[in-house]
């Protein structure tokens, strides 16, 4: 079997979630090879080693790649649009050549089955492929698609499996920082926002349930699934379960249903 490829951007003080993301990695996908990619802005080695050090040990390949400043040297940059938002949408530029396809996934994630099938996943023609979190929150999945002019579902940015071919022939930082010069007080979720606007129609849908779980809505897939859905089916079905939103479940007062769960792999990790 080939190595599946990951890609990750994120700053410093992520870094204890990527470490528990990695543990439900290879705790769900015994056997397999994981190559991960880290954009980042200027992490210290020092406070890179144990992130080094559990690859090392899991047996997976970390390839950190320091984003140059001079990539972005005519980007839109504010404090609400800071650099590493532009990161994931134009990896392909920095990422080496050979590699025809990657999966990113942001840091706030569990990996609780086989990644395999997304990664094996024809996507032909298409720059991505990606899940819309619909059900509770389809009132602003609608709004987002009159806000933003589109006719398909608003995508969640945070899973993406990249097209890294089509990426490169069809995706360029000019493009994406005109759009931010020409609508930049109109966008809500900025990164997400431009992955809709500018590239959604060139998405393959995926089943969110799935493959991007959003883990404070387990009674909304229950009930919109007729019940199917329920705990027992998301721990056989479910691989990539996503803590969306501000609460986060290594924060105290998280009361989602999954947030023991999450305890359980950061246990694991320490």
């Amino acid at each position: 079997m080939d190595s599946i490829s990951l890609l990750v951007s994120l700053n410093q003080t992520y870094l204890p979630q990527l470490q528990v993301l990695l543990t439900s990695l290879s705790w769900n996908n015994p056997g397999e090879h994981f190559d991960l990619y880290l954009l980042h802005s200027g992490i210290p080695a020092e406070a890179l080693a144990p992130v080094t050090r559990q690859c090392l040990r899991l047996g997976h390949r970390l390839c950190p790649i320091l984003m140059e400043e001079q990539l972005f040297a005519d980007a839109p940059i504010t404090k609400q649009y800071p650099r590493e938002m532009y990161y994931r949408l134009l990896a392909g530029t920095v990422l080496p050549k050979q590699l025809r396809r990657i999966l990113y996934l942001d840091p706030d994630i569990l990996v609780i089955n086989s990644l395999r099938p997304l990664w094996e996943l024809e996507l032909g023609s298409h720059l991505f492929a990606a899940a819309a979190h619909t059900g509770k929150t389809e009132l602003a999945n609608s709004v987002n698609r009159i806000r933003l002019g589109i006719n398909h579902d608003y995508y969640n940015s945070g899973v993406l499996l990249m097209n890294l071919e089509e990426c490169r022939r069809s995706i360029s930082s000019e493009q994406i920082f005109r759009y931010v010069e020409e609508h930049g007080k109109e966008m809500v979720l900025p990164d997400q926002d431009i992955l809709n606007a500018l590239y959604g129609e060139r998405i393959v849908p995926l089943e969110d349930a799935v493959w991007n779980y959003d883990a404070r809505n387990y009674n909304t897939y229950r009930l919109t699934s007729g019940g199917q859905y329920d705990l027992n089916w998301v721990l056989h079905n479910t691989a990539i379960l996503h803590f969306c939103g501000r609460a986060k479940p290594w924060k105290p007062g998280y009361f989602y249903r999954f947030g023991v769960l999450y305890l359980h792999y950061a246990h694991l990790t320490r």
